[in-house]
């Protein structure tokens, strides 16, 4: 190859990793679990939260989503030990799922709730968390659906002016009762009208048309949670497509966590392929 051959060849080179980079988009996803996962472990106390944590290190994920409910206290000295142990390890404490239920039809019930978002969101800053998921709850007896949501934004219009003082943000959870679907999720966000405050978007808690639900609440999503399996346009269940679920919240242009969260009774034998799964699939999207 003489001189002018080889500085051809050279300038030819940005064009072209520039044509593979647009044929390959890259997002910027990070791998998670979510420690509901082994729910029957932490009931039995055959694991606890700093055991849970190395796991997820040895198998390369990012970051753990933590369900307060097994916390056997929020003693600074408890809390203290779960932030080293997640820091030792390299893995970030990003979410923590909080029982707290929105959908409160009196304002003494309303007032407990947003004392209830309080005490969560002070126990997220002093883990970690920027991120705390929350439900919202049944529709109570004799309540429309608008009822519900109407009382759902007045607790979460105040948890959300506590929380962005903290720079903490609140993901309303699709996952049953007033928030099964994407619309009301979708209109309790838009009611609240805060920065504070987004969808945790769970892809098979839908009862029907799974991916369709999902696009829906893309574009108010603040975190995400993967299961195994997503329902069809015809309300049965199939194995979800992570690689499809991915590009698309990719495609949203959120950055951050994915986490997998498991609900069938073998998690011991099968939430580490599963993970091993959601890590490589990430990895490979992922800048």
């Amino acid at each position: 190859m003489n001189r002018r051959q080889l500085l051809t060849t050279i300038a030819a080179l940005p064009a072209a990793s520039q044509l593979h980079a647009q044929s390959e988009p890259k997002f910027r996803l990070r791998a998670g679990l979510v420690a509901y996962s082994y729910r029957k472990q932490f009931e039995s106390k055959s694991l606890n939260y700093v055991s849970l944590i190395e796991r997820i290190a040895d198998w390369g994920l990012d970051g753990l989503d933590c369900t307060v409910y097994w916390f056997p206290d929020t003693s600074d000295e408890y809390l203290a030990s779960l932030r080293k142990a997640a820091y030792k390890n390299g893995v970030q404490i990003y979410n923590a799922g909080v029982r707290v239920r929105l959908a409160q039809p009196t304002p003494e019930l309303q007032a407990a709730e947003f004392e209830n978002i309080k005490k969560w969101v002070d126990v997220a800053e002093r883990i970690g968390a920027s991120h705390v998921r929350v439900f919202g709850g049944a529709i109570p007896k004799g309540a429309t659906e608008q009822q519900a949501i109407a009382w759902s934004v007045e607790v979460l219009k105040r948890g959300a002016e506590y929380a962005g003082s903290r720079g903490i943000i609140l993901g309303v959870e699709d996952d049953g009762g007033l928030t099964i679907a994407a619309k009301p999720t979708i209109e309790i966000v838009k009611q609240t009208a805060s920065p504070w405050v987004g969808i945790n978007a769970d892809s098979g808690n839908f009862r029907d048309n799974g991916y369709a639900q999902f696009a829906m609440v893309l574009p108010y999503a603040t975190s995400f949670h993967l299961k195994r399996d997503i329902t069809t346009a015809d309300g049965k269940t199939e194995k979800a497509d992570w690689n499809r679920l991915l590009t698309m919240i990719g495609k949203s242009n959120y950055k951050g966590y994915v986490g997998f969260e498991y609900e069938a009774d073998n998690a011991e034998t099968d939430v580490p392929p599963l993970a091993a799964e959601l890590r490589t699939l990430v990895r490979k999207l992922s800048a």
